[in-house]
């Protein structure tokens, strides 16, 4: 879905900060690609935000950049708000409880805004990138060149995915655990169209932990609107590891309490060999 002209003001603006921040500069062409205005309406855009705070942009060949003292006044700086608009094209509204709805706000993830820039252009130039990283198992930095292809949602953090010459396969790196500043180099060899994982359909199978009573197990195949007791999930290979996680389905054992497992995978040895550590 794309905005039309009749949106507010207050959105394009936003728009404006959006862009300039995580891709490192904003022109009149994001702003008529977006919102389907005029290109003279969106230089206006771009002059009355200029207007109401003149220390956060500058001019410059590729159009309008963040200046060292940009202060945000709509964006919130949490990576979730342009990664949603990335994924889909539409502007995330701000999320605002009602006194009979309460929605679960998960605490934002610290994501520097150099190595975003230089992700998506990697990621839309087919580019390596070379960058520092950490993880758990190797809490120093650790220099990587890295070929982008997608960010995924795993649930609760967001990766990219793309192929890491450290390890020589495809692999998914947590935006939070990237360091330092990113250098995009020459043109990837490696896209998305040789990340076999990534091209496989996988199938789950999930029926209802059968240790439960027949009762409860209706009440799952209720929940989850499984036909002949079977719920069907189709999903890329290399993201089954994640649909299991997000639906508490344990594959390497079975929780001592048949209530806490509630689903179990049928068709494991099909899938385990896409697991993590299968």
């Amino acid at each position: 879905m794309r905005f039309l002209a009749k949106e507010s003001l207050t959105e394009r603006l936003l728009f404006i900060e959006l862009i300039a921040w995580w891709e490192g500069s904003v022109s009149n062409k994001h702003l008529v690609r977006q919102f389907e205005i005029s290109r003279q309406q969106a230089y206006q855009d771009i002059k009355k935000y200029q207007a109401s705070y003149p220390d956060n942009l500058e001019r410059n060949n590729n159009g309008f950049t963040p200046t060292s003292v940009f202060t945000p006044h709509f964006i919130s700086l949490d990576v979730n708000q342009y990664l949603e608009w990335f994924s889909h094209g539409d502007l995330t509204p701000v999320r605002r409880e009602h006194r009979q709805i309460s929605i679960l706000s998960l605490p934002p993830r610290n994501v520097a805004a150099t190595v975003m820039r230089a992700l998506v252009q990697g990621i839309r130039e087919k580019k390596r990138i070379e960058v520092d990283y950490v993880s758990l198992s190797n809490p120093e930095n650790d220099g990587r060149i890295f070929h982008p292809h997608t960010f995924v949602n795993s649930g609760l953090r967001w990766h990219v995915r793309g192929y890491c010459e450290k390890s020589r396969d495809y692999r998914d790196l947590v935006l939070s655990r990237f360091r330092g500043e990113a250098e995009v180099l020459d043109e990837s060899q490696n896209g998305f169209e040789d990340d076999m994982p990534w091209q496989t359909e996988l199938t789950l199978i999930l029926q209802p932990d059968p240790r439960l009573s027949a009762d409860k197990q209706a009440v799952l195949a209720n929940d989850y609107q499984m036909e002949n007791g079977q719920l069907i999930i189709h999903t890329r290979a290399a993201l089954a590891n994640y649909m299991l996680r997000e639906l508490q389905v344990n594959t390497k054992m079975l929780d001592g309490t048949p209530e806490a497992q509630q689903l179990v995978l049928v068709n494991l040895d099909d899938v385990k060999p896409w697991l993590f550590g299968g």
